[in-house]
């Protein structure tokens, strides 16, 4: 018997209370009983995200919150600046353009963050750009960028949006959408929410419904003006996902019992053990600088490949994890520690790793990484 660990960014550990909450009878959601439950989830979202704008909940992946997070407030020949630090960051541009939006894109070295002030300075020099597109967390990289900073900077410009891919960071580290002035923020159901794959959420702010009144694309199914319409109500334009909603109800209430900010320093606890460990260990993480809680990537060993830690945490010790994408394929790997995680998450991460590596033939120390970790998590 090989006991499974799911510790890949995405889908993560869903919760038994949460589990048995969407193993009830299924209900209509247009009959009465569904009403207070997406009324409740809602409410919850706007918590979350903190923010007093509605919260959108769309039956699709992340992507499908990114894809409506360009067709609702851009018209075909508008100007966007994208800033492109990794496989995420690439996708903004890709969408952007299926959707005849101009592209200006600000390319990051893969492993670093974006400096805000070249943020500035791109709309300075081009005032015409109507939205700012970037991740909160760049999943592929294990890099945060400085959302807090880039709201700083576009809220001073009246016709410029900020839209913010927090799909690996809603729920990790804080995100205040409205103080810091982030226009639209997205997220999915299956990171830190503790849920399956098929919810996106998006928060919208006025100045972006601003922009959706005059977007020209066309929106059938992720039409956000249609969905506001519906969701004030407790309703959905479509059909939704109603077992996930239920979920989320279970979800908030877990969350909001342990508080937003003790769920912030738990983890951001787990994240520096497993950093900490890692380096322990004697390994290099791959983030130059700002890493994202959410996981950390570390760069595989000289003569090492990163597929081949990747395949044997998942084959011999029954983790599944996740490797390098692109360029980084066989360079890195990538753990998690988002959502339903523990402290002894990452000490099993750290132990099977440090295994990993003697079995293919790097000279690890068993127990270096591991005991660096429990030093960082123990109760004190």
């Amino acid at each position: 018997m090989l006991k499974r660990y799911l510790l890949a960014p995405g889908p993560t550990p869903v919760p038994p209370e949460v589990l048995l909450a969407m193993a009830r009878p299924m209900i209509h959601h247009r009959a009465p009983e569904f009403d207070p439950i997406f009324a409740e989830a809602r409410e919850g979202l706007k918590w979350l995200f903190q923010t007093r704008n509605d919260v959108l909940m769309l039956a699709a992946s992340g992507t499908g919150g990114m894809e409506g997070s360009v067709s609702n407030f851009l018209s075909p020949g508008d100007k966007a600046l994208c800033i492109n630090g990794g496989k995420f960051g690439e996708r903004w541009g890709k969408i952007c353009k299926t959707f005849g939006v101009q592209v200006t894109e600000l390319k990051v070295e893969w492993g670093h963050a974006v400096n805000p002030q070249l943020v500035a300075d791109a709309l300075k020099k081009d005032p015409a750009i109507k939205a700012v597109y970037v991740q909160a967390s760049e999943t592929s990289t294990g890099v945060s960028h400085d959302v807090k900073a880039l709201g700083e900077i576009v809220r001073v410009h009246d016709q410029t949006i900020l839209v913010v891919d927090a799909i690996t960071a809603l729920g990790v580290f804080d995100i205040k959408t409205d103080a810091w002035g982030l226009d639209v923020v997205i997220t999915g159901s299956q990171k830190a929410l503790m849920l399956p794959p098929g919810l996106a959420f998006v928060s919208v702010s006025e100045k972006a419904w601003g922009h959706a009144d005059k977007a020209k694309n066309a929106a059938f199914y992720f039409n956000f003006k249609k969905e506001r319409e519906n969701q004030v109500k407790n309703q959905t334009a479509f059909t939704p996902t109603v077992s996930l909603i239920i979920g989320l109800q279970e979800v908030i209430k877990m969350l909001k019992a342990e508080g937003l900010e003790k769920i912030f320093t738990r983890q951001g606890q787990l994240a520096r053990a497993m950093r900490e460990g890692m380096q322990a260990a004697g390994l290099a993480l791959f983030p130059k600088e700002s890493p994202s809680d959410a996981l950390t990537a570390v760069s595989a060993p000289d003569g090492v490949d990163g597929q081949a830690i990747y395949k044997n945490l998942r084959v011999q010790y029954g983790i599944t994890a996740a490797g390098g994408q692109d360029h980084l394929k066989g360079k890195i790997f990538r753990l998690s520690h988002m959502g339903y995680a523990d402290r002894f998450d990452v000490i099993t991460a750290m132990a099977a790793t440090e295994m990993v590596l003697k079995g293919l033939g790097h000279p690890v120390k068993l127990g270096s990484g591991v005991a660096k970790a429990q030093e960082l998590l123990m109760v004190k």
